[in-house]
Parts: C-alpha cells; sequence; structure tokens
C-alpha cells in the first residue's frame, strides 16, 4: 500500500486520528485490515471480538478516516460490509502539533473531555 502524504491536519483531525489510534483493539483492527480488506463477521472471528463491539470501534476509525467501509451482496444476496485500510501518513512532531493545536474547535475542546471522563 502507497503511503499517501497529506497537508499538515488541522487540530479537530489530528485529535480524531489520535483518538482512533489511542486504542489497542483499533490498532489491532488496523493491522488485520493492513493484510487484507475484510467483512464484518470474518474480521469479528479474526480478532476475537464480538461484532458490536467491533463495529463500534471500525465506526470509529471510519470517522477518523482510516477506514472505508463498502456494502456488498454475496452470492446468496446477502448484504455484507467490507472495510479496507486508507492510505494515510501522518507526520507527528512538536511543530505539527502546536500548528494543528491553534486550529482546535470548541466543539473538538469538548468531545475530547468528554472522551476524558
Amino acid at each position: 500500500m502507497a503511503e499517501v502524504p497529506s497537508p499538515a491536519p488541522t487540530g479537530d483531525e489530528l485529535l480524531k486520528v489520535l483518538s482512533a489510534l489511542g486504542n489497542p483493539h483499533r490498532m489491532r483492527i488496523v493491522a488485520a485490515l493492513l493484510e487484507s480488506r475484510n467483512y464484518v463477521s470474518a474480521l469479528a472471528r479474526e480478532i476475537g471480538m464480538g461484532r458490536p463491539l467491533l463495529h463500534m470501534h471500525l465506526q470509529r476509525l471510519e470517522a477518523a478516516g482510516l477506514v472505508v467501509g463498502t456494502l456488498e451482496l454475496a452470492e446468496d444476496g446477502k448484504a455484507m460490509k467490507y472495510f479496507e485500510v486508507t492510505p494515510f501518513f501522518y507526520e507527528l512532531t512538536p511543530h505539527v502539533v502546536a500548528r494543528a493545536a491553534m486550529t482546535i474547535t470548541e466543539t473538538a475542546d469538548r468531545t475530547a473531555k468528554e472522551e476524558a471522563k
């Protein structure tokens, strides 16, 4: 997978990404999806996690832009949601953090405080 450099992230974007990756389960999900895209039930079995909890983690990763999900029809007509890692690259330096900090919105501040509780 090719790494795609992105422009310096905003504070809100950086918080979303760091928050999404700040959980060991979500890091394992990214690692599993790096090997190959997968549908939810198979991914849940591979990781050893219940589907509802996996869905919650996938939603956080998808909201941060780290994974993408697509609905596909199986041969038997069943809808299956496949997930795969999106190419991402974040350089994390004190200067990047300082620039991003200047753009944090009030909404992101409130969300971060709520998640810390």
